[in-house]
């Protein structure tokens, strides 16, 4: 399976790109599209999907432009409420991308609707994990961002919904998969991310700390807030531009419980 990395390191962000027969997805596009229509045009393929992994805090995604200029649908995952036409993806839905699959596990934690999207390739094998920001390259996502949308969702549940995602959706799968994060060094997303921008899950388990087999929740919550820098003024006000407004806490829990460098792997 083909998956292509596109990096862009003023931002320390990774946008993904797969195609199969002519059919494309990509996957938390810059607000700038060109190239992913540039890059589908040089396949002669379609973008049939935006997959989005949560709402972006710290740029403007190009999601509603892809919609507009290739027709692509905008996939978010459980909970999310967008101030657009959009797909809202039930835990476990199976999109396919021609020959491909892309299955949505529900990840919350850095935010309630934090998706890890589960690549398949044309033989029904498990490739790698679109991780968004809930797993970096030695590092997850920070959990005190929701909180300046939903006062409710403090960083502690958050923190603790981290956990349990990590414990019970991803830490599971296949060590062989690789994963595919959202950001890299530098993003203040996380806290301490390796400059590498791809690694094999089974490497991760053995070196994030935040994987540790034998850490408990309440050793979890401590060590994921220790050290957090306050995050940049903008960030809750881009979240905010994308959404219709956000349940009570008791709803969301409801759901949760139901330049350019290509790089190809």
């Amino acid at each position: 399976m083909k998956v292509e990395q596109i990096y862009t390191g003023c931002l320390a962000h990774a946008a993904y790109y797969i195609e199969s027969k002519g059919v494309a997805a990509v996957f938390d596009p810059l607000r700038e599209v060109q190239p992913y229509l540039d890059r589908a045009k040089k396949d002669n393929a379609k973008i049939k999907y935006v997959f989005e992994t949560h709402f972006h805090a710290d740029f403007v995604s190009g999601h509603l432009d892809l919609q507009k200029k290739a027709g692509a649908e905008i996939v978010f995952g459980p909970g999310a409420k967008p101030a657009y036409e959009a797909i809202t993806a039930e835990d476990g839905q199976i999109f396919e991308v021609g020959d491909y699959k892309v299955k949505v596990i529900h990840t919350p934690g850095h935010t309630m609707e934090s998706t890890t999207y589960l690549l398949i390739d044309e033989h029904g094998n498990e490739h790698g994990i679109i991780t968004g920001d809930t797993l970096f390259i030695g590092d997850v996502g920070r959990p005190d961002l929701a909180q300046h949308v939903v006062s409710e969702l403090t960083e502690e549940k958050l923190a603790g919904h981290l956990f349990d995602s990590l414990r019970n959706k991803i830490m599971p799968l296949s060590d062989d998969l690789i994963v595919y994060p959202n950001h890299g060094a530098g993003s203040a997303c996380g806290k301490m991310m390796s400059k590498e921008t791809t690694d094999t899950l089974g490497h991760q388990k053995e070196v994030n700390y935040a994987l540790r087999a034998d850490m408990t929740k309440e050793e979890f919550i401590k060590e994921l807030l220790t050290g957090l820098t306050t995050p940049p003024g903008y960030f809750p006000k881009n979240v905010l531009m994308n959404i219709k407004g956000y349940d009570s806490l008791d709803t969301i829990m409801d759901r949760a419980t139901t330049p350019y460098f290509p790089r190809s792997f």
